[in-house]
């Protein structure tokens, strides 16, 4: 079953301003804050990059060191971006029991990971909206994902139009990053410690 992806990512001056916003729009918890480290897997000659395609592992991990809480693995594949004013693409998505052991097996069929980022992730819903407050190395974002009508609703209750929209992918946003504090760009976006 295809499913679309709708999406807009709202930038935040700090994780207290985000906070404040995300309260403000009273959504019900949905999920804890946990560590998300992704892996884009491309093949040698970046057939999906050249196509616009994204393939995704991501290994999330409690915040927490909670004993009973599990890591939660899930294999992504992402098509183009369509033209719109929201980020909108085909996503399909599976849980997988063992991250670490599903990128050995990439590794070993030949698919190499192009870029690694990670950020803090806590999701709350509203009328069918997943809410998520996304902390970053490159800075702090609210990211609606649903329907159309009700982001906009949402992003309007937060004072914001289609020009705060960012339908940036993080890698986008962290190469923009590197540029303006003039900071070499690597492979990678992920905390130092």
């Amino acid at each position: 079953m295809t499913h679309i992806e709708r999406e807009i990512k709202l930038r935040y001056t700090s994780h207290d301003k985000a906070r404040l916003a995300v309260n403000r729009l009273e959504g019900i918890p949905f999920r804890d804050r946990r560590l998300q480290d992704d892996y884009l897997l491309d093949m040698p000659n970046g057939d999906l990059k050249h196509r616009g395609c994204t393939l995704r592992v991501r290994i999330e991990k409690p915040y927490r060191k909670d004993k009973s809480a599990l890591n939660n693995t899930t294999l992504t594949f992402k098509g183009p971006p369509l033209p719109d004013v929201m980020k909108v693409r085909e996503e399909l998505e599976t849980a997988i029991d063992n991250g670490e052991l599903l990128l050995r097996i990439l590794f070993k069929a030949g698919w190499k990971v192009w870029f690694r980022y990670q950020k803090y992730r806590e999701e709350f819903q509203k009328d069918g909206v997943v809410i998520a407050l996304d902390e970053t190395p490159v800075g702090t974002f609210v990211e609606l994902e649903g329907n159309e009508s009700t982001i906009t609703r949402l992003a309007s209750t937060l004072g914001r139009t289609t020009d705060d929209y960012i339908i940036a992918s993080y890698r986008q946003l962290y190469i923009e990053h590197c540029k303006n504090a003039n900071e070499p760009i690597i492979n990678n976006m992920v905390f130092s410690s």
